[in-house]
């Protein structure tokens, strides 16, 4: 499916500064900050603003186009995939990665409606864990 379908299905209008930031959040699997992303495409369209960015990210997330991820209390970072996963966040870096769910954790939600999950994790990432090995 391409970006602009992908937004339709989500019930956002499709722009060319819509369409750009979807796009750079699908193929950015880095789970970017809303600074990140403007910095980044503000080289390709210098009249992309800060406030643009930040509207547009917001309108994605109520549509359930992307996440929102509070990983840490400096900055909110967006996923671009809505896949049922968890993130890990490495403590030395602090780069944030994608990890597989391999079996559903059994929750008693007794009355409660759950509408969204997050697990995240920390620890060290494969690179990170080999300097602390030396």
């Amino acid at each position: 499916m391409n970006t602009k379908d992908y937004l339709i299905t989500h019930n956002i209008k499709p722009s060319m500064q819509r369409i750009a930031i979807m796009d750079y959040l699908i193929n950015h699997k880095t789970h970017p900050t809303a600074d990140e992303i403007f910095v980044d495409l503000n080289k390709l369209y210098p009249t992309l603003s800060k406030t643009t960015i930040y509207n547009t990210l917001k309108l994605f997330t109520e549509n359930g186009a992307v996440l929102t991820l509070n990983i840490d209390e400096k900055n909110v970072r967006f996923d671009g995939d809505t896949s049922n996963h968890a993130h890990m966040q490495c403590t030395r870096c602090g780069k944030v990665y994608d990890l597989k769910i391999i079996s559903d954790a059994e929750i008693e939600v007794a009355n409660h409606e759950i509408v969204e999950t997050q697990i995240i994790m920390k620890g060290y990432c494969e690179k990170c864990r080999n300097i602390n090995n030396n």
